[in-house]
């Protein structure tokens, strides 16, 4: 298994966020994560990314038990996570955000003086969405620009080029039109077969039950139901994450 989280537990005061969660993700896989509103889903991808620390449970990462202090922690051991708000900075242009952080200085004195490669980080963008085969105007063009559709497109495929090991996104199709889902999703697709292990938070079940390999099911933090997405129906999906008969 790649990457694990065994019977996490959160609590925040007196509520219980997370009551001995898990979840887990091979390399080359799409899992999803479903649940009602105030299941427990984004705490778990926060413990995930190292946004929130549990107060019990174990994450594994190839087999290996870790702690993550902090997101740089798990950003450095090859985990992406994308939220529901994409965090493209408006005023810088697109591959100036496909950089963010790793930005390309200039050789010699310029570099030392702080001076970026413009053209080299354009040049790499380009290749990297091209890769993806994602469709994306001019690299030089500000992102308050874009469309929300091509925003989100953007980032997620921002999140699939840099990351390592795993992928962690939520609810990355949120907002958008059905093209642009289908964009999304094809992203997703190609991440897979690079050999990303990727967890997806959504609320919309067709998207779930149409680009993931197995699914996990959440309910008042705690888990519920998990098998192979193939085993799951519309409505057996709604019963599990609801408790309730269609």
């Amino acid at each position: 298994m790649l990457y694990e989280a065994k019977n996490i537990v959160k609590r925040f005061g007196n509520v219980s966020a997370l009551d001995g969660a898990s979840i887990n993700v091979k390399a080359g896989e799409v899992v999803g994560l479903v649940g009602d509103n105030g299941a427990g889903k984004s705490t778990l991808v926060k413990v995930l990314s190292g946004v929130v620390q549990p107060d019990e449970g174990q994450v594994i990462l190839g087999g290996e038990e870790r702690y993550w202090g902090s997101p740089e922690d798990a950003l450095e051991a090859g985990i992406e996570t994308l939220y529901q708000d994409a965090a493209l900075a408006a005023d810088l242009t697109i591959s100036a955000n496909f950089f963010f952080g790793r930005e390309h200085l200039r050789p010699g004195l310029l570099g030392r003086l702080g001076v970026l490669s413009e053209r080299r980080m354009n040049a790499e963008t380009r290749e990297s969405f091209a890769q993806l085969g994602t469709q994306v105007p001019d690299p030089r063009r500000l992102i308050s620009t874009l469309s929300g559709g091509q925003r989100q497109t953007i980032a997620i495929a921002r999140s699939v080029a840099w990351a390592k090991r795993v992928l962690l996104l939520d609810e990355p199709t949120n907002h958008l039109g059905a093209y642009q889902k289908t964009q999304v999703l094809d992203v997703i697709r190609k991440a897979r077969d690079q050999g990303l292990g990727i967890i997806l938070i959504s609320h919309a079940l067709p998207e779930v039950l149409e680009v993931t390999d197995r699914i996990f099911v959440l309910r008042l933090g705690k888990l519920v139901s998990e098998g192979p997405t193939q085993s799951y129906t519309p409505d057996s999906l709604v019963r599990a994450i609801t408790g309730l008969t269609v």
